[in-house]
């Protein structure tokens, strides 16, 4: 069978590059956990392909300030992994990209940022930028997740799955983690906060406790949940066209200038913003 097409309307596809070619090629789905989990995790979510008849291509993600659990089948290993295989993915600093061949399927957990650290107790900064076994995390119940993911009948029935594991392991309130939560949803929501100095002070830390926060919590810096947030807005508003010109988009999104913007956004697309754009014109 040639590349999968998609039937249903497709989920927002916030960070993936040129979501047009990856939607053309692969189905995604997403799905809501129950609600006593929506506290710590965000959604889970599922991709499958058949490229057996048709060239493999390389998926291409701004990665978020989130863990992801993963269960993976596939005729091709990945991550240098042979398949199937659980594994956790800690934040990606920079691109995150896989080369997409073969047939296979993903389900996975996106964790809410900070979310895998509260959920677990794990320092999520020793985690980052390593993709790691399942067993890491969940221990021996991971073999039994793994199967038991593979052989449900749907991407549904794999949620419910992963529902019944999750509710049984809730943690104790964490209070610092819903601090975490707050900081992270002004980094997300509020353009106007450009530095740390200025998110530290809006929430009475020094920028020191909130470094520490951040990467005991998330994974990583707020500098860098800033900057990738506004990076996420800059690729999200080039591919649905809604902006006038990128030297105003670079001044909407709290970038000093468009140089700034343009360096910033090349070191991690691997394009300028310009060129980036001029693909939806070809």
């Amino acid at each position: 069978m040639a590349a999968w097409t998609n039937a249903t309307t497709t989920p927002p596809a916030s960070g993936i590059l040129r979501p047009e070619v990856q939607d053309a090629l692969v189905r995604r789905g997403r799905f809501e956990p129950e609600a006593g989990l929506a506290t710590w995790i965000e959604h889970y979510w599922t991709v499958a392909w058949d490229l057996e008849d048709a060239d493999a291509f390389r998926a291409e993600v701004v990665s978020h300030p989130s863990v992801h659990v993963t269960v993976e089948s596939g005729t091709v290993p990945r991550f240098g992994s042979e398949l199937p295989v659980g594994l956790v993915h800690g934040v990606i600093t920079r691109k995150f990209s896989v080369d997409i061949s073969g047939t296979g399927r993903v389900f996975g957990v996106k964790f809410r940022p900070g979310g895998f650290g509260a959920f677990t107790g794990a320092d999520v900064g020793s985690w980052t930028d390593r993709i790691l076994p399942l067993s890491t995390a969940f221990g021996a119940a991971s073999a039994d997740l793994v199967e038991r993911v593979l052989a449900a009948p749907s991407d549904e029935a794999r949620a419910r799955i992963l529902d019944g594991l999750l509710l049984g392991r809730l943690p104790d309130r964490d209070a610092r983690y819903e601090t975490v939560l707050a900081i992270v949803a002004d980094l997300r929501d509020d353009p106007g906060l450009t530095t740390v100095d200025a998110v530290a002070r809006r929430h009475g830390f020094s920028e020191r406790t909130l470094q520490r926060i951040f990467r005991r919590y998330v994974g990583v810096g707020p500098k860098w949940v800033l900057q990738r947030y506004r990076l996420h807005d800059a690729v999200d508003l080039i591919d649905s066209g809604d902006y006038d010109d990128l030297a105003g988009l670079a001044v909407r999104l709290g970038w000093f200038d468009q140089a700034h913007f343009t360096r910033e956004f090349t070191a991690l697309v691997g394009q300028p913003p310009a060129a980036y754009a001029a693909r939806r014109a070809t």
